[in-house]
C-alpha cells in the first residue's frame, strides 16, 4: 500500500459523492494490495436466444421435463450446459 486513505466525515451523500468523484485511488493502492474473491451467490448474466426445433422434439423434451418435474426450458439449458460447458464453470 502506498499511503493510508483517510476518510473525512461526510455531512451528506452529496459531499461523499463529491469526495469519491475527485479522489485518485491509484495514490492509495498498488496491484499487490488486491486479493482474489469469489461471489458464489451471483447469477451469471443470461441472454435470450431463439432457436427452432421440430414440434416432435419440443413435445419429447416437454414430456421428459414433466417426468422429471422441471420446466422444459430448464431441462434444455441444463442439458446444453452439461454437454458444452466445462464442469468448473457450472
Amino acid at each position: 500500500m502506498q499511503k493510508k486513505l483517510k476518510l473525512p466525515e461526510f455531512a451528506d451523500e452529496d459531499e461523499e459523492r463529491e469526495f469519491w468523484a475527485n479522489v485518485d485511488l491509484a495514490d492509495y493502492v498498488e496491484a499487490d494490495d488486491f486479493e482474489s474473491v469469489v461471489f458464489p451467490n451471483l447469477k451469471p448474466t443470461t441472454r435470450p436466444v431463439s432457436i427452432r426445433f421440430p414440434e416432435y422434439v419440443i413435445d419429447a423434451v416437454k414430456e421428459r421435463a414433466n417426468e422429471m418435474g422441471v420446466p422444459y426450458q430448464v431441462l434444455i439449458k441444463e442439458t446444453i450446459a452439461r454437454i458444452f460447458v466445462p464442469s468448473d464453470r457450472t
